[in-house]
C-alpha cells in the first residue's frame, strides 16, 4: 500500500472525490514553488503532481512548456525537484506526489538510482508520459518493485483491443486524458467523459482521474461528478506564470478543490 492507495480508499470511505494538482517544479523559481507546493495540502489538494523540467515536452500545451522553461534557466535539475520532495516531507509525510515528465532525465540519471533516490525523497507514483507499455521493463516494472506506483495515461483513442495493455501494469489509478492534444488546449466536457471513464472503470478495479482541459471550479466539480475525481495543471500554471504570489496561487487552488470536492 502507498500513499496513494490510502489515500483513495480514504475518499472512498468518505464518500469524496479526489483533487489532484499539478505544478512544475521549480516554476518561476525553487522558492516559490516549493512555497505552493506545501500549501497545497491546507488548500485541498489530495494528490500532488510534480513536474520534472525537460526540454522537449511532447505533451504538453505552451502555458506548461513555459513554466518547464522558466524553471530551467532559473537552474532547475532533477536533483533538485527531489530535494523540493525531501524538504516538503519534513513537513507532510501523509500527502501523495506522483512525479510527472518525462523519461529522458530519469533514463540519464540511471533507472537504479533515480527510483532509490526517488523512494528515499517520499516519491509514491510516477506519470512518465512517453514510456508506452511496450517498454515496461526500462522503468514501469523496477518502479512497481521499489514501491512506487507507475500510472498510466488512457485517452480517447485508447480502444477496447489497447485498454487491457494499457492497464496491465497500473497501479495507483488510471490518469484519464479527456482530451485529444495537449495539455491546456480544450475544454473537457462531462457528457463525452462520462461514458469513457465508466468503459475504463469496467476493465479495472483501480480509480480513475480525469485530467486535461479542466481550469474552473465548476468543470472540476462537473469532471469529478462522472469519474473517481480530477486533475487541474495547466489553470494553476497559468497563475505561477502570471507573476502571482504563492498565497495567491493557492487561494485558487483551494477554489478548485472545493469544486471537485462538492461533485
Amino acid at each position: 500500500m502507498t500513499r496513494i492507495d490510502d489515500t483513495f480508499a480514504r475518499l472512498r470511505q468518505e464518500g469524496r472525490k479526489a483533487f489532484v494538482a499539478y505544478i512544475m517544479g521549480g516554476d518561476p523559481d525553487l522558492a516559490t514553488s516549493l512555497a505552493v507546493m506545501k500549501g497545497m495540502p491546507g488548500a485541498g489538494v489530495d494528490v500532488i503532481e510534480l513536474g520534472m523540467p525537460f526540454t522537449d515536452p511532447m505533451a504538453d500545451g505552451p502555458t506548461v512548456q513555459r513554466a518547464g522553461q522558466r524553471a530551467l534557466e532559473a537552474g532547475m535539475t532533477l536533483a533538485k525537484v527531489l530535494q523540493m520532495v525531501r524538504d516538503f516531507r519534513t513537513e507532510d509525510q501523509l500527502t501523495p506526489i506522483v512525479l510527472m515528465g518525462y523519461y529522458n532525465p530519469i533514463y540519464s540519471r540511471g533507472v537504479g538510482r533515480f527510483l532509490e533516490e526517488a523512494k528515499a525523497a517520499g516519491i509514491d507514483g510516477l506519470i512518465v508520459v512517453d514510456l508506452p507499455p511496450e517498454e515496461d521493463a526500462e522503468l514501469c516494472l523496477p518502479a512497481q518493485a521499489a514501491g512506487v506506483n507507475f500510472i498510466r495515461l488512457a485517452t480517447p483513442t485508447t480502444d477496447a483491443r489497447r485498454l487491457p495493455k494499457v492497464l496491465q501494469n497500473t497501479s495507483g489509478f488510471v490518469y484519464y486524458v479527456s482530451i485529444t492534444g495537449i495539455t491546456g488546449a480544450a475544454a473537457a466536457v462531462a457528457g463525452d467523459v462520462g461514458p469513457e471513464v465508466a468503459r475504463i472503470k469496467a476493465a479495472t478495479d483501480l480509480p480513475v482521474i480525469v485530467g486535461f482541459g479542466i481550469s474552473t471550479p465548476d468543470q472540476a466539480r462537473t469532471i469529478a461528478g462522472v469519474a473517481d475525481g480530477c486533475v487541474v495543471g495547466s489553470a494553476i500554471v497559468k497563475e505561477i506564470g502570471a507573476g502571482k504570489s504563492a498565497a495567491e496561487v493557492l487561494a485558487s487552488v483551494a477554489a478548485l478543490a472545493k469544486g471537485a470536492h462538492s461533485a
